[in-house]
């Protein structure tokens, strides 16, 4: 009786060692912990942080035209290693890298006995995963039709979330564009569903466990990009393909890829604060590049025309008046857009071009990405979606010796769009010109993928504070969500720091902007990219302080360092960049009332700060202070206003 009993706890044992198979990998400071289950031959995972639970048992797998690798999947074993690799990138939030992180590969087989990996790395505060698939003896390519990944979140925790736009539903058929706002500590489960689903990156706060920040990274011309569904009622966000009526209808939703092949890396970055979130470079840490630069590129500000002077202001001479105000900012750049084709011409715009070299500044010239699938009317049109038309564009651009190009309204995230983006950056660097896409997907590992690369917008940037009481209204709040969402998984080509009272030409009665200087001033660091065209015209170099201007002449737009200090996002945000030897801080308040902070600031221990900062009165004034030895030192920020500390 005793050899039956034991023989069936035996069996019993044997079964359900085969109904879930386990691996577990840890980061190196073991507080991040990733497992992996098989149960009932669904593959899952979960991760935990410092022994509190980030993310329950959340789904993984594909479904293919070659078969179903999210449910009827086999356990093959698994094998451990680690990665360790050093890097530099000139074109993010810092410029020297280290990613230390352990591996784990889950080998998984279908009912067909095709074969699956997973790949899961974690470092300390993040995991990255993706899927690789081998040939399947005579099968050399597939179609990945969707996936079952998930990220299932505790009951607790809150969202901020941006919806995605409605395919071709905006103006010109132009949307998707990634132009909408967040929303903060949102409730998990919505009780209105966003069909559409909600972009990347999406950030949530996990009840008193803490914060996770969900992204991908790696997209190319191989694949689609992707996003977050609308939870379901447990919790669970999937990866979402996109809408096929993106692009105008044209191309498929999913992913088109020769065996052997490998997805995009899904990410996810968890911290008991904000801290790990802010500072994280796991979108790069897990890509490599793809081509080498043609020449070395140089990042820089510019002046831009139209964000404040608009459409009218697309001709000869009140360029020559940016590209004047360019060269007495000391600024690289002028950004010449839309509609210059018409407005000056090719002719016309070589001796433009010729002029701005003359007083020290180099040219981005603005154009039209399509093409088939947008109705946008502003040209240049036609010269970025084919290759032969793309290359004699390019040709003509270095020849003039322009540096840059801002490239507008794409169709969405699927591959064909990838590809385009992908054709427009290696064609440029065959050229020597960088690249910024506005109107565009989020930028997913792009800084380190592609060394032209400069820049997305992707966000509700500073021509929506042209066009809209509400975003005016809304500013300060949405600029304290940047620095956690946004701007920490890729660069972000804001053109802000908008200094005119009223965002006319005139500088009256009309737009009033309600964000104070100091405000303005901080987003210039708050809001990282490499090229940043800035929002200042001709007449703030008489009308505002001469100290502001002295600060826009100075502050970088490159970095070799970012930290935390404190913030919420929708509340207020206080970011520490360094460039160089020099520290800038910058805070902003989106609340109702004055915020009082004891700012811990090791970096300036015992020395004097230059301060920018608003009295009550929401001016701004700019003083010295001293740091205290401990490093601690009291600010109070005034409602959308801001305050800047910059290290002597």
């Amino acid at each position: 009786m005793k050899k039956a009993f034991t023989l069936s706890v035996f069996i019993l044992a044997c079964t359900a060692r085969l109904l879930a198979q386990d691996a577990t990998v840890y980061s190196p400071d073991k507080q991040t912990v990733l497992t992996f289950k098989l149960q009932g031959g669904k593959p899952e995972y979960a991760v935990t942080y410092k022994g509190k639970t980030m993310l329950q048992n959340s789904p993984l797998g594909l479904q293919s035209n070659e078969g179903d690798f999210a449910s009827g999947m086999k356990f093959l074993g698994k094998a451990d290693g680690n990665v360790d690799q050093q890097y530099t990138l000139d074109r993010a939030k810092a410029s020297q890298m280290h990613y230390v992180a352990n591996k784990l590969t889950v080998d998984l087989e279908n009912s067909q006995q095709r074969k699956i990996s997973i790949v899961f790395q974690v470092s300390d505060n993040n995991v990255a995963f993706r899927y690789e698939l081998p040939i399947w003896k005579e099968t050399r390519s597939c179609v990945i039709e969707k996936e079952a990944t998930g990220f299932k979140f505790p009951a607790t925790t809150t969202r901020f979330l941006a919806p995605m736009m409605d395919p071709t539903a905006g103006w010109s058929r132009t949307t998707p564009s990634y132009e909408t706002p967040y929303t903060a500590d949102a409730p998990l489960v919505a009780a209105k569903p966003h069909q559409e689903g909600y972009v990347f990156p999406g950030l949530f706060h996990v009840g008193n466990n803490g914060w996770v920040l969900v992204s991908e990274t790696g997209v190319r011309s191989l694949y689609c990009a992707s996003q977050l569904s609308e939870s379901s009622a447990d919790g669970t966000f999937n990866i979402k393909y996109p809408n096929p009526k993106q692009n105008n209808g044209f191309g498929s939703t999913g992913a088109a890829i020769a065996l052997p092949g490998v997805t995009p890396w899904r990410t996810i970055t968890v911290g008991t604060d904000l801290k790990p979130i802010a500072e994280t470079t796991i979108p790069f840490d897990v890509v490599e590049p793809l081509y080498a630069p043609s020449k070395k590129y140089t990042y820089g500000k510019g002046t831009w025309s139209w964000i404040v002077w608009q459409d009218p202001s697309m001709n000869y001479d009140d360029q020559v008046k940016f590209i004047d105000l360019a060269a007495d900012l000391k600024f690289e750049y002028i950004l010449i857009d839309a509609l210059w084709d018409k407005n000056i011409g090719k002719e016309r715009m070589q001796e433009l071009i010729k002029y701005a070299h003359s007083k020290g500044v180099d040219v981005f010239l603005w154009y039209n990405s399509n093409g088939p699938f947008n109705d946008a009317p502003m040209g240049p049109h036609n010269r970025m979606n084919a290759s032969v038309e793309r290359k004699a564009e390019m040709k003509w651009l270095r020849e003039q010796g322009v540096k840059g190009l801002k490239v507008d309204f794409f169709g969405g995230d699927k591959q064909e769009t990838m590809r385009l983006y992908e054709d427009i950056l290696s064609d440029a660097n065959d050229y020597g010109l960088m690249i910024i896409f506005h109107g565009t997907t989020l930028p997913r590992g792009w800084e380190r993928m592609y060394p032209n690369y400069v820049g997305s917008e992707a966000v509700v940037a500073s021509e929506n504070l042209i066009f809209s009481q509400n975003v005016r209204e809304a500013e300060a709040f949405n600029a304290t969500m940047h620095p956690f969402i946004r701007n920490t998984v890729g660069s972000m080509e804001f053109g802000g720091v908008l200094l005119n009272k009223y965002l006319v030409k005139s500088n009256t009665k009309d737009r009033k902007r309600l964000t104070t200087d100091a405000f303005q001033l901080a987003t210039s660091v708050l809001f990282q990219n490499p090229v940043q065209m800035f929002g200042i015209t001709p007449n703030n170099l008489t009308d505002v302080p001469a100290f502001e201007i002295d600060f826009m002449k100075q502050v970088p737009t490159t970095w070799d360092e970012t930290r935390y200090i404190d913030g919420y996002p929708g509340k207020y945000a206080v970011i520490a960049r360094r460039h160089g030897d020099k520290w800038y801080i910058a805070g902003i308040n989106a609340q109702s009332a004055p915020l009082k902070l004891s700012l811990k600031l090791p970096m300036l221990s015992g020395k004097t700060a230059k301060v920018y900062a608003d009295g009550s009165d929401r001016v701004t004034s700019a003083k010295d202070l001293t740091v205290s030895k401990n490093g601690t030192t009291n600010v109070v920020i005034q409602p959308g206003g801001g305050v800047v500390m910059v290290g002597q």
